[in-house]
């Protein structure tokens, strides 16, 4: 092995170890005992299968692909998945180099095994964003179009919808990859009714509630803000009939669908999320439609041009970690709290509370 390898892309060395040590046998891999009824296994692989996906475009780069020294197929192989489809775009400058940003993996069971009723028949997993990458312009230009809220517009968002035909289908990414899967996810859900089981790893959330936070060190003169811009949202729903009635009826169609999110709570990259699903249920009963509204879309919809914020979710489980890396300084803790292989983690290194949330 390439003494330049990343040990954390090695599967071996960094993958889950508590699911690791179920193999039923010492040299078999790839005969892990998954139970599929079990969240904390499937959370753990849908993370793995992301990882798989950020690794998969590495292998490319560093020209290893379908070689023995490829590291990716790991990922994916140890839990009975076999690659069928990469999704890829071109480079802005050389269309023949096409990068590669999320892949479909198919579930394969072990010989003579059936498909478990709760292990998917497909995950479509996206990576996030890839700063180190020699193209990375690539991604922060789509990190840009999440906040401006133009990412449904993007090639890489058509591409990806293209690849669904089926409910028995996993949607799974982490930051850009977790808004592209949430995109995907909505407009399966609103147009064609497929509630797909969904996983969504430290989701990007433009929000000035961290900022808010900082400014506002007062419980209380935080509550009376979010209380007052509710309000606000309310007055002006009433104004904009048309847009509350369109974001109503949106959030009716969506009602079905809970997709999962997992989220950090010091992470100011995805804190927005937090926010929003803990304000609006201390608001919904005083200011109900007001959790249906954002001020951006009823600006655009004032002009005639009807936009959703994705964040704007009738459903929803919010799956919120607070364990501290103790071995992270400064920025690096920072850092720690948006990594991806927080979530490969067992129950028991994560101090982590869920909660489902419904509109209905």
């Amino acid at each position: 092995m390439d003494s330049n390898v990343d040990l954390a892309d090695r599967f071996d060395i960094s993958g889950p170890t508590h699911i690791m040590s179920r193999r039923s046998g010492v040299h078999h891999s790839s005969a892990m005992a998954i139970d599929w009824n079990n969240e904390e296994d499937r959370r753990c692989v849908a993370a793995c299968v992301v990882k798989g996906t950020y690794i998969l475009e590495k292998d490319r780069t560093m020209c290893r692909m379908q070689t023995a020294e490829a590291l990716a197929p790991a990922w994916w192989e140890s839990f009975h998945f076999r690659l069928k489809e990469v999704l890829k775009e071109e480079s802005f400058r050389r269309k023949y180099d096409k990068l590669i940003f999320g892949a479909i993996y198919e579930h394969v069971p072990p010989a003579g095994g059936r498909r478990h009723p709760s292990a998917p028949q497909y995950i479509v997993a996206f990576r996030g964003t890839m700063l180190p990458h020699p193209k990375a312009i690539h991604d922060v230009v789509l990190d840009l179009q999440i906040i401006v809220n133009t990412l449904q517009y993007s090639k890489r968002s058509d591409r990806a919808l293209g690849t669904i035909d089926s409910s028995a289908v996993w949607l799974a990414g982490h930051s850009l990859g977790a808004s592209l899967a949430l995109e995907v996810g909505r407009t399966m859900m609103a147009e064609q009714g497929f509630s797909l089981s969904t996983f969504l790893f430290n989701p990007p959330h433009v929000s000035p509630a961290p900022a808010i936070d900082k400014i506002l060190p007062s419980e209380g003169l935080r509550r009376e803000l979010y209380a007052t811009s509710a309000r606000v949202k309310a007055g002006l729903g009433l104004v904009l009939g048309h847009h509350r009635k369109h974001m109503e009826e949106l959030f009716e169609r969506l009602s079905s669908w809970a997709p999962n999110l997992y989220v950090h709570d010091r992470d100011v990259i995805c804190q927005g999320f937090v926010h929003y699903f803990e304000q609006r249920q201390q608001l919904e009963e005083r200011c109900r439609s007001a959790t249906t509204l954002s001020y951006r879309d009823m600006l655009f919809s004032t002009i005639g041009k009807e936009k959703e914020r994705p964040h704007l979710l009738p459903s929803a489980t919010l799956w919120k970690n607070s364990s501290i890396d103790r071995d992270a300084h400064g920025i690096q803790k920072l850092l720690a709290a948006h990594e991806l292989q927080q979530w490969w983690k067992p129950d028991d290194e994560l101090r982590m509370i869920a909660t489902r949330y419904s509109f209905a």
